[in-house]
C-alpha cells in the first residue's frame, strides 16, 4: 500500500524546491560569445544572410537554426493527469517536468506552451500558426474527446510530427508491455482476448494501436462507465455525434456482442488493460477470477491502481503492471516519448505514423528479452536503462526513413549514433552545470530549510 506520509513529504518538498529554484527549465546559448564582435555574426548584420537563405528554402531552418531539436509542449490544461481541469497556469509545472524529462533522457529542447484557449478549432489554429518555430509538437493533458480531433487535424495539416502523449505514448508503452506479457504467458497478440476498462484517450488510442499492431478487433472489448461498448447500446446515436472515435470502436470490436458490465467483459479474457479511475477498489478479486488462467492485468490509474497488485495476485493474475515506480512492472510513458521524439527529430520526419510507434514498442519490449531480464516482475526496462533511448529512437527514425516521410535519409546505425551523441551531450551539460554549482545542489535547499526551522 502507498506510504501516505511519504507522498505528503514528496508534495511538501516539491513546493519548497519549486519556490527555491523558481522553475525547472531555462534557456542557455549553444554558441560561443567571447567579445562584442561575436554578436555581429550571431545577430546583426551577419544574421541577415541566414534569414534570406531560410526564406528561400524553409527546410534550411532545420540546418541553420535549432528548429531541428525544438519541441513545443502544447496544452490547455483541461485534463491534467490526476488533477483534472486546472487550466493552463496550473498545468505549467507539469509541462516543465515533461520538458525536463525530454532534455535529460532524449536531449530534446522542449518548450512548455500552455494556452488560454479551449475550443478545439482554436487550439488547432494555434498549432498551425507555430509550426515554423518547431521540429515537432507534443500535445499534453487535453480533455477527451476534443484531444482526438486536435491530434487528427494537426496530423493532417502540419508538415512536422504531432504527438499526443496521453494517446500515443500510453498506447505505445501498453503495447510494449503487452508484447512481453504475452510471451511470458505463451500467447500471441493476434489470438489474445483483450479487455480495456475505461474508454478515454488512453484506452481508445490503445485499442486503435493494438488493432494496427495485429490484434483482432473482434477479440477486443472496451468498457466505459455505462458498460460494454457494442452497436446496440442505446446511446450510440449520441456517441456518433459527440465521440466518433469511440463510436467507431463500438462498431468494430466485441465480435460476440457481449452486453453488461466489467464482469461480463472479462469472462475468458487473457488480458485486462485498466485505465479508468483511481482505486484500490475499482476492480475486485471476484472480477479478476473470471479471466483465463495465467491472466495479464495492467492497472494503470494514478496515484492508486484500480486494485493493489497483491490482491490481483491472490485472485490468480500471473502478470500485474501499474503506472507506479514503487511496484514491479511500471508501464510509464517516459519509457517511450523521449525516444520517439528523438527519432523523428533526428531524421526530420514530417509525421509519426502508427508504424513508428509499433516499431518503438517492439524495440522497447525486445530490450528486456535480449538482456535476459524478462520475467513476471520485469516486463519492461526502467528509466534507469538509458541505453534504450537511442535504440528506440533509431527504430523510430529508420521506420520514418523507410516510409519516405523523413527529410534526411540515415541508416539505423547512423540514427542511433546521432541520438547517442545528442543525449550524452545533454546529460553531460546538465552534469557539468551541477558540478560547477550553476545548478545549485539539493543540499543547499535542505540547509536553507534547516535554518528556517
Amino acid at each position: 500500500m502507498p506510504k501516505t506520509k511519504k507522498s505528503h513529504d514528496t508534495s511538501k518538498l516539491a513546493l519548497e524546491y519549486s519556490r527555491y529554484y523558481q522553475g525547472k527549465m531555462q534557456t542557455i546559448p549553444k554558441v560561443p560569445v567571447t567579445s562584442l564582435d561575436d554578436f555581429s555574426v550571431w545577430y546583426t548584420p551577419g544574421v541577415a544572410a541566414v534569414s534570406l537563405a531560410v526564406a528561400k528554402n524553409h527546410d534550411l531552418s532545420f540546418e541553420y537554426t535549432n528548429r531541428w531539436n525544438m519541441l513545443c509542449i502544447l496544452t490547455d490544461g483541461s485534463r491534467v493527469l490526476g488533477l483534472g481541469d486546472i487550466g493552463p497556469e496550473g498545468s505549467l509545472p507539469v509541462m516543465e517536468g515533461k520538458a525536463l524529462i525530454y532534455k535529460y533522457l532524449g536531449g530534446v529542447d522542449a518548450i512548455p506552451v500552455p494556452v488560454n484557449v479551449h475550443e478545439p478549432e482554436k487550439i488547432i489554429d494555434f498549432g498551425l500558426a507555430i509550426e515554423p518555430a518547431f521540429g515537432a509538437i507534443h500535445l499534453e493533458d487535453i480533455a477527451s474527446p476534443k484531444c482526438f480531433q486536435i491530434l487528427d487535424e494537426l496530423k493532417a495539416k502540419l508538415s512536422i510530427p504531432v504527438w499526443h502523449d496521453d494517446q500515443q505514448g500510453t498506447a505505445g508503452v501498453i503495447l510494449a508491455g503487452l508484447y512481453n506479457s504475452l510471451i511470458l504467458t505463451g500467447r500471441k497478440l493476434s489470438d489474445a482476448k483483450i479487455v480495456l476498462m475505461g474508454a478515454g484517450a488512453a484506452n481508445i488510442a490503445a485499442a486503435r494501436l493494438l488493432i494496427s499492431a495485429g490484434a483482432k478487433p473482434g477479440n477486443i472489448i472496451l468498457v466505459d462507465s455505462k458498460g460494454i461498448l457494442q452497436p446496440e447500446r442505446e446511446d450510440m446515436d449520441k456517441m456518433m455525434l459527440q465521440n466518433k472515435w469511440k463510436y467507431e470502436l463500438a462498431l468494430k470490436t466485441n465480435e460476440e456482442r457481449r452486453e453488461g458490465d466489467i464482469d461480463k467483459a472479462v469472462e475468458g479474457a487473457d488480458a485486462l488493460i485498466a485505465a479508468s479511475k483511481p482505486g484500490p477498489h475499482v476492480l475486485s478479486k471476484e472480477t479478476l477470477r473470471r479471466m483465463n488462467k495465467n491472466s495479464i492485468l495492467f492497472a494503470l490509474s494514478n496515484p492508486v491502481p484500480e486494485i493493489w497488485p497483491k490482491d490481483a495476485k491472490e485472485a490468480g493474475v500471473k502478470i500485474i503492471a501499474t503506472g507506479r515506480s514503487d511496484f514491479p512492472n511500471q508501464v510509464n510513458n517516459s519509457l517511450i516519448f523521449p525516444s520517439i521524439i528523438r527519432g523523428v527529430l533526428d531524421v526530420r520526419s514530417k509525421a509519426i505514423p502508427d508504424e513508428a510507434i509499433i516499431a518503438a514498442a517492439k524495440e522497447l519490449a525486445a530490450y528486456a528479452e535480449k538482456n535476459g531480464s524478462l520475467s513476471e516482475d520485469h516486463i519492461l526496462p526502467t528509466m534507469m536503462d538509458r541505453d534504450i533511448y537511442p535504440l528506440v529512437a533509431s527504430a523510430v527514425g529508420v521506420t520514418c526513413v523507410e516510409m519516405g516521410i523523413s527529410r534526411v535519409k540515415l541508416s539505423r546505425g547512423e540514427i542511433r549514433k546521432r541520438s547517442q551523441v545528442v543525449i550524452r551531450q545533454s546529460q553531460k551539460m546538465i552534469d557539468t552545470l551541477q558540478k560547477s554549482n550553476l545548478i545549485e545542489p539539493i543540499s543547499k535547499v535542505q540547509k536553507a530549510r534547516s535554518k528556517k526551522s
